[in-house]
């Protein structure tokens, strides 16, 4: 730790005292509660997210870590309508940012706490969070909203300061969901950082109880671990855990992050997954531009691998806006685009195209599957991924690079089946034909994409015949 604990040793006689008086501030202060936007809570299934009134709840994230830190209304105001247009539903963004977000202050020139302190958070700077807050809301945005990064309990790397322990990151967690209890908020802890010691495990799980205790239980809580690593790996058996969130990472092109999806899938009890921070838009692989940089392929092929592995949805990022990058301001890794120029690289567009594709028919109902792959599925890059709905009446599966697939059609429900071609890439499906499962070459079906090679990735998609299914990519499921 950077300070020295005889202060917090005070703070410990008087914890509760000070969480009562802070979750009262909070109250005084908390923006009027909206009924626009429902809370959240875990399917029956155990596998996706729903509202409370018992709709699929697509997560669909974008990362802006530093939208509270670095955003002035009108520019915070320009981001999130541009993400409701592309049919985003999370905004992941750090109340005590990275770029050192305790000392350098918002746009109105404000910092977050008080001489570093957690249990004295600066009324104004939260004011200007409110607001975001409120924004979101109002466009039907729910906010992926991570008390701190992760260098303020454990710092690796990063400015930090260390400025948390256990007894007041639970004041601080308390603050926090009494104050945007009533909000749509989806509590993130950790904030690219593992815990490794006793003392970093027992604030997490302190903020934890704390937000719960602020909130009254009412929003949903994950965890953001630093790249490669994986929520499950520590906190899948606690109850404050409603599903886990993976970071497969910006080190190398080709990351298999379906296998962490499919390892989560199969753990006990079963709980909701997905991948928090896959592969930049625009960021250089593995940090170096010298080899290259993540495209919109990359984004849409993470994407597609995590969602038919089992995932409950998925995080798009992009690394400028991540930064809130623009000219004047020091790059981080090599950020080169503005970040209102980044708004409209294609991967964010695309990403809407992939949550009309899934919610075009009832994608709860989806089980990975890659037994419907008759012959060989790939491998690398390659990777053909498949999932099949519970009741056998639809199917999709994935081709990175436009090889054909070789389909068993006779897993599927009915006598026949209608066969289409998704592109990812305009969210334009194509009907191929009619398919009868009783012929002998059904259980070994070959479909082949009209192109083929890196960037021409499809979706086929299956239906059983006679089923009142959309246009893939349509609503109406």
């Amino acid at each position: 730790m950077n300070r020295p604990n005889l202060h917090w040793s005070r703070r410990k006689f008087l914890g509760l005292s000070a969480i009562a008086f802070l979750a009262s501030f909070a109250k005084a202060c908390t923006p009027a509660a909206s009924n626009s936007t429902p809370s959240l809570r875990v399917h029956a299934n155990q596998r996706f997210l729903i509202t409370a009134d018992g709709l699929p709840f697509f997560y669909l994230g974008d990362t802006a870590w530093e939208l509270f830190h670095r955003l002035n209304r009108d520019e915070a105001t320009l981001y999130l309508q541009d993400r409701a247009s592309k049919g985003f539903t999370v905004i992941q963004a750090v109340v005590l940012a990275e770029l050192d977000g305790l000392r350098q202050p918002n746009p109105e020139g404000h910092q977050p706490l008080q001489n570093d302190d957690p249990t004295r958070p600066n009324e104004a700077y939260f004011r200007h969070v409110d607001y975001i807050v409120d924004q979101a809301e109002a466009l039907g945005l729910y906010i992926g909203m991570l008390p701190t990064w992760g260098d303020k309990w454990n710092q690796k790397w990063g400015n930090g300061p260390e400025v948390f322990t256990p007894d007041n990151a639970e004041i601080f967690g308390a603050y926090l969901g009494e104050r945007y209890r009533d909000k749509p908020i989806i509590w993130i802890l950790g904030g690219d950082r593992n815990p490794e010691t006793e003392l970093h495990f027992a604030i997490i799980r302190a903020m934890a109880k704390g937000l719960q205790r602020g909130d009254q239980g009412r929003h949903l809580i994950t965890y953001h671990p630093v790249g490669g690593s994986n929520s499950a790996l520590w906190f899948h058996q606690d109850d404050w855990l409603a599903f886990n969130m993976f970071q497969s990472g910006h080190s190398e092109a080709d990351t298999p992050n379906y296998e962490t999806t499919e390892a989560n899938y199969g753990l006990q009890p079963v709980k909701p997954t997905l991948d928090g921070e896959p592969c930049y838009e625009d960021h250089p692989i593995g940090w170096n531009p010298d080899n290259g940089w993540f495209d919109q392929f990359d984004v849409r092929r993470a994407a597609y691998w995590s969602m038919l592995a089992g995932a409950c949805g998925h995080t798009y990022g992009n690394h400028n806006i991540w930064q809130m990058w623009q000219p004047g301001r020091g790059p981080i890794s090599a950020a080169r685009t503005p970040w209102q120029e980044a708004l409209n690289h294609p991967g964010a567009t695309q990403m809407g195209y992939l949550r009309r594709l899934f919610e075009s028919r009832p994608y709860t109902e989806l089980v990975p599957d890659q037994s419907l792959i008759a012959g060989e599925p790939g491998e690398g890059g390659e990777m053909i991924r498949a999932a099949i709905a519970r009741d056998s009446s639809f199917a999709f599966l994935y081709t990175p690079m436009g090889k054909p697939i070789q389909v068993d059609l006779t897993k599927l429900k009915g006598d026949s089946v209608n066969a289409s071609w998704y592109d990812p890439r305009q969210g334009i499906a194509t009907s191929i034909d009619t398919f009868r499962v009783d012929e002998p070459s059904a259980s070994s079906t070959t479909f082949a994409p009209t192109t083929n090679g890196r960037g021409q990735d499809w979706v086929l998609v299956l239906d059983q015949a006679g089923h009142s299914f959309p246009t893939p990519g349509a609503s109406g499921a």
